[in-house]
């Protein structure tokens, strides 16, 4: 059987033509299937698994699949960092052609080696180990990097001095205020291989039909590295610190949760709204800043001082504290609102209906190590300490997460609502880890005072009669 994973997303549609150019329709796959197992029809040789982009390297790194479609940059991502996968580029498909670029607010960058005079220069990316390496290229004294899980373009010039940030071409990032400093990459969709597989499995019955289909391409796929910076005088000023307070709000599946709490509470900031929203809302309360970025990035920023207080998950509260149980990051208040388990779950065929049961059959299979699929690694790490699970592997996922059980892990660990997702995946809920709800964090310690302090007790006032609201 040869094992071929490809992308979820907007790759789907150009992808699905190609693999039908070669003779290798995918049944589903162009049209969005919501099955994250796909079939070829006529071909029982081959099965397919539909994947985040970048979750492919690593499913392909582990031996999980033979061959699998993913972008160029999310391959560079994982061998900057491990060089020794065996993982090996096959050939450009030419789609969804993009470029990885290092950038910085206009406002106070023109040209990379204005970062020189920067005493300390705050990266946040997407792709933290292509920004460690290049951070250790230009030689900077100092820097910290901050990995994020998206919208890296709206951290400049407030919450970071550089962003590495993938883009079609370089407008759109003008489009965000930010003005590209170099360019480490040029990335599209490759076909990628195991290089175990490519040594031991017959995979020609896939490979000759694609790279037949393909044509041969010269780019190269190496990273390009900026020569070392010549350090200047720490002369460039910091940000200065806002006399106003720094809220921030979520975007994707929290959106509306949040909005909804902040309607109930009457705080409406103009451009953020249950459908839409600016990165930067205006807030009609006196000393309120506001900016919407990832709910799984804000207990870092809150805990590093970039935020003062922000509404997010408290599952991605507790997956930091998890990583830093020293973080000052807590939580203030319990919104009350986008309830839903974090759950432990498994295959309905295991024979087992609680945890142990389940240890007690994967035991007696003579299983030796179990395999966790989570988002939030940290906290499928912690769990297993705590149930006590003899040796286990955590595999960091960025979604799709249902398809993974049982082909790929023997367990996920996933947010459950309803449950239906969960059984029309043929999965069950075999344990429950806590109860998650939207909730407003800050920071331990924090320096309020004056107008700081103002604005802070009037939202949090706020917010509590919304939370008080929505438990009635």
């Amino acid at each position: 059987m040869i094992k071929l994973a490809l992308p979820a997303g907007e790759l789907r549609a150009p992808l699905a033509e190609l693999l039908s150019r070669a003779g290798l329709r995918v049944e589903g796959y162009g049209e969005g299937s919501r099955s994250y197992r796909l079939t070829v029809p006529g071909r029982d040789d081959v099965s397919v698994r539909v994947f985040r982009e970048k979750d492919i390297p690593i499913q392909v790194a582990l031996g999980n699949y033979d061959l699998g479609i993913t972008g160029l940059d999310w391959l560079m991502e994982m061998q900057t960092r491990f060089p020794q996968e065996p993982l090996a580029p096959l050939a450009d498909t030419g789609i969804g052609e993009r470029r990885v670029y290092a950038a910085g607010a206009a406002s106070r960058l023109r040209r990379l080696e204005d970062i020189a005079s920067f005493p300390r220069v705050r990266i946040a990316s997407e792709y933290p180990n292509i920004a460690e390496a290049f951070a250790r290229a230009a030689r900077l004294r100092a820097y910290r990097i901050q990995a994020v899980w998206g919208a890296a373009e709206a951290y400049p010039p407030e919450d970071a001095d550089v962003v590495v940030v993938a883009a079609r071409d370089e407008q759109p990032l003008r489009d965000q205020g930010l003005q590209t400093l170099f360019s480490l990459l040029e990335s599209s969709a490759w076909l990628i291989g195991n290089t175990a597989s490519l040594a031991s499995k017959d995979l020609g019955p896939v490979l000759r039909p694609l790279l037949g289909s393909l044509k041969v391409s010269v780019r190269d796929t190496s990273l390009r590295m900026p020569p070392p910076i010549v350090s200047g005088r720490s002369s460039a000023p910091r940000t200065p610190r806002s006399a106003t307070l720094r809220m921030a709000v979520p975007d994707g599946h929290q959106q509306r949760h949040a909005v909804e709490a902040l309607d109930a509470a009457g705080l409406r900031f103009d451009g953020y709204d249950e459908s839409t929203f600016t990165r930067r809302p205006v807030s009609h309360i006196d000393g309120l800043e506001v900016k919407v970025i990832r709910p799984h990035d804000m207990a870092q920023l809150v805990a590093t001082g970039e935020m003062d207080i922000a509404i997010t998950g408290r599952d991605c509260l507790n997956e930091h504290l998890y990583n830093f149980p020293s973080s000052p990051a807590h939580e203030l208040l319990d919104l009350r609102r986008g309830q839903y388990n974090l759950s432990a779950v498994v295959s309905e065929d295991l024979p087992a209906g609680t945890m142990s049961e389940a240890l007690a059959v994967w035991r007696s299979q003579g299983r030796t190590s179990l395999r966790l699929a989570a988002e939030f690694p940290a906290t499928a790490d912690h769990y297993a300490r705590g149930r006590h699970f003899w040796r286990y592997q955590v595999i960091p996922i960025s979604g799709a997460s249902e398809g993974f059980v049982p082909e790929d892990a023997d367990m996920l660990i996933e947010g459950t609502e309803t449950g239906r997702t969960i059984a029309e995946n043929k999965l069950k809920v075999i344990d429950h880890l806590y109860r998650s709800t939207t909730c407003l964090i800050g920071r331990q310690g924090a320096d309020l005072r004056g107008r700081r302090r103002r604005t802070f007790d009037e939202v949090m006032a706020a917010l509590r009669r919304s939370a008080d609201a929505a438990g009635d």
